[in-house]
């Protein structure tokens, strides 16, 4: 039997399953850095979603081919979705002729995904494992409160692939920059990005809250840009434009994830919800302060100080039913981060912001 930990010999190709949203695949690319670097010479294909292609395509990174995968119950798709069972067995049995030596499970705890990676008929496979999954040749234990960015970083460690990154990195290329400088044009004001959204809603701030600091950093003398990354969030776009007093420049829908990218590395500050876009900033070099719920600042929070900064609520219980969040779930979806004070998230904002001027 092969050692826990010890670089699997002859791999010459990876798959890597984590097929969901924008800052969960922010939150593996450390752990991508060390396989690169453990398995130079080795093809790293990630089985992912359709965005992952298109951000990918000509972006140096450490992943070497997407392959999206069909919709798949419990593999970043709800428990309850009916499979295209016709497309999944067409996508394994592709799978089977890529022979990968090595598969590797970084999508949760594997009550679905382990399965899956099962099927892909690798050489060897490792990743995480809840109670509830099935093994993999090689795994650890997950369980949901630690940093997702050390827990893919563990995870990798089982195949021998040591850290060489903690923080994610983003490169941003010439055509993301150009493609954000159409839509928001070069300017002398510090750039300030706020974005209200958040993929559930229990993770956003007001939007009468991100109007006071949009304000506040505009009274600095920032230009402010408020943001929705996707077409769903024009109504919290609009919102906080409205509610502001001094101008802002409203954007959604507009820029692809690549002049996303782009334009969040012009920035000088971000003020988000945690959210994939306030993720992405940090991967491509921007100051963020993200307002989080305290569970989440557990998994997603930021691991270094000097440039980001969260902040967060401790609240544990339903602001609508009083339900104990540590004990149960309610089906409400109202904020939990509303009581987080206007003043707090803006200190943390002038201090970044008038670091980045000097």
């Amino acid at each position: 039997m092969q050692e826990y930990g010890a670089i699997v010999p002859d791999v010459r190709r990876i798959a890597v399953l984590r097929a969901n949203a924008i800052g969960d695949f922010i939150f593996t690319l450390p752990a991508l850095e060390a396989v690169r670097a453990a398995y130079p010479d080795a093809e790293i294909v990630l089985l992912g979603r359709p965005w992952h292609e298109s951000f990918l395509k000509d972006r140096p990174s450490p992943v070497d081919r997407v392959i999206p995968i069909p919709l798949c119950r419990g593999v970043g798709e709800p428990e309850n979705l009916v499979n295209d069972d016709a497309a999944l067995e067409g996508l394994f049995a592709s799978m089977a002729a890529e022979r990968f030596d090595l598969a590797l499970q970084l999508h949760g705890g594997g009550r679905f995904s382990n399965p899956f990676v099962q099927r892909l008929n690798a050489g060897l496979t490792a990743g995480l494992k809840a109670p509830e999954a099935p093994a993999l040749d090689r795994w650890i234990p997950y369980i949901y409160f630690q940093t997702e960015i050390v827990r893919f970083l563990e995870t990798v460690a089982l195949v021998g692939a040591r850290p060489v990154t903690l923080e994610p990195r983003v490169v941003v290329t010439e055509a993301d920059l150009a493609e954000s400088r159409q839509a928001i044009p070069d300017d002398n004001k510090p750039l300030v990005v706020i974005h209200p959204g958040a993929g559930d809603p229990r993770r956003r701030w007001p939007t009468q809250k991100f109007a006071a600091i949009g304000d506040a950093l505009a009274a600095e003398g920032a230009r402010v840009v408020v943001i929705g990354a996707w077409a769903d969030e024009r109504p919290l776009v609009e919102a906080v434009v409205e509610e502001m007093t001094a101008a802002a420049i409203p954007l959604w829908d507009r820029l692809s994830l690549g002049g996303l990218a782009g334009l969040l590395s012009r920035c000088d500050l971000i003020v988000s919800n945690d959210s994939g876009p306030l993720h992405v900033a940090a991967a491509v070099g921007a100051p963020t302060v993200g307002i989080y719920w305290c569970f989440n600042l557990v998994t997603a929070g930021s691991l270094t100080r000097a440039r980001h900064r969260p902040v967060s609520s401790w609240r544990l219980e339903c602001p609508v039913c009083g339900v104990s969040c540590v004990e149960g779930t309610c089906d409400h979806r109202e904020s939990f981060v509303a009581d987080v004070p206007v003043e707090e998230v803006l200190a943390q904002a002038l201090d970044l912001l008038d670091d980045a001027g000097r």
